[in-house]
């Protein structure tokens, strides 16, 4: 019986450590940021934090822009002959600047990692570049007076390469230590997507997130908003294993996921070729002016079927 009750105890333990709230989004925020490459790029799970913020708080009038670059590093490497010779990782340092003076955010959500140790095993070097790299960027936001979240990278699926998987894990670590000897805000989605990942292979070994190891479906883009949200005290998600599920507790859900899903795809084409890059084969998108007119119409939209 002893031994019942303390494993009850450690199971509730368990539960508030990982519903707690360490992280909120301060109460003057208005424009959010969102920063990353290919998989941030891609966007669901950043859809998904944009439909939820809409639908929970629409007084608050977020605005969440998306300005994800594939291939990007914070780190500045490439490794030789990167897209088969054609150009080399694009470096945020030479974007951010720009971001930062262009878009002028209040708050910042940056995930990186996946390309910064460029696909090879760990290597002291690569590391630093890394380190370097987020102390840059945390150092520059800050500056401004943003705020910047970090989000650890996602995993690197070890049926593709257990010693890359391995340098992720690495770089998510040292990422969460910045919490306590930097007081850093970091969510973590690494381990909480290592977790499930492989609970689900004890039950099917064929199961994963990405194809490629690298980029996930939506099942694991919902993983990493999930985490996010949950650190930020979003309890609606603990119970939750899509989207469908939270979007269901409001009138209309599905209908304004899927218009912020199209608000998103046009937003940040134009927003990335506002702000410029050095990444060939990007879509242009619309002239800005343009795209924000029709974010506009899609937010009147939005509107006409939330209204009580």
């Amino acid at each position: 019986m002893q031994r019942l009750y303390l494993m009850v105890i450690i199971f509730l333990s368990i539960q508030i450590k990982s519903f707690a709230q360490p992280y909120s989004i301060p109460a003057n925020t208005k424009k959010i940021v969102v920063i990353g490459n290919s998989i941030t790029y891609a966007g669901y799970y950043v859809s998904c934090i944009d439909a939820y913020l809409r639908l929970q708080y629409p007084e608050r009038n977020f605005e969440v822009i998306n300005v994800g670059l594939p291939s990007e590093t914070v780190s500045g490497l490439s490794e030789p002959g990167h897209a088969g010779g054609q150009f080399p990782r694009p470096d945020l340092h030479e974007r951010l600047k720009r971001i930062l003076e262009k878009l002028k955010p209040d708050l910042v959500f940056a995930c990186y990692g996946m390309n910064d140790g460029i696909y090879m095993p760990f290597d002291d070097n690569r590391f630093q570049k890394f380190k370097e790299g987020m102390n840059w960027l945390h150092k520059e936001v800050v500056q401004t007076g943003a705020t910047i979240i970090h989000i650890t990278p996602p995993i690197y699926d070890e049926q593709k390469g257990k010693a890359y998987a391995n340098v992720l894990d690495i770089y998510a670590d040292w990422l969460i230590s910045q919490r306590y000897t930097n007081n850093w805000s970091v969510i973590d989605i690494h381990w909480p997507m290592k977790k499930y990942l492989e609970d689900h292979r004890l039950k099917d070994s064929t199961f994963r997130f990405a194809e490629d190891g690298i980029h996930p479906n939506n099942n694991g883009h919902f993983i990493m908003a999930k985490q996010i949200l949950l650190s930020l005290g979003e309890t609606k998600f603990a119970a939750a294993s899509n989207m469908h599920d939270v979007l269901s507790g409001y009138k209309n859900g599905d209908s304004v996921f899927h218009l912020i899903e199209k608000k998103q795809a046009i937003s940040k084409d134009a927003y990335l070729t506002f702000i410029g890059h050095k990444r060939p084969g990007m879509n242009a998108g619309l002239p800005l002016p343009e795209a924000e007119k029709q974010c506009a119409e899609i937010d009147k939209q939005i509107l006409m079927i939330t209204k009580p």
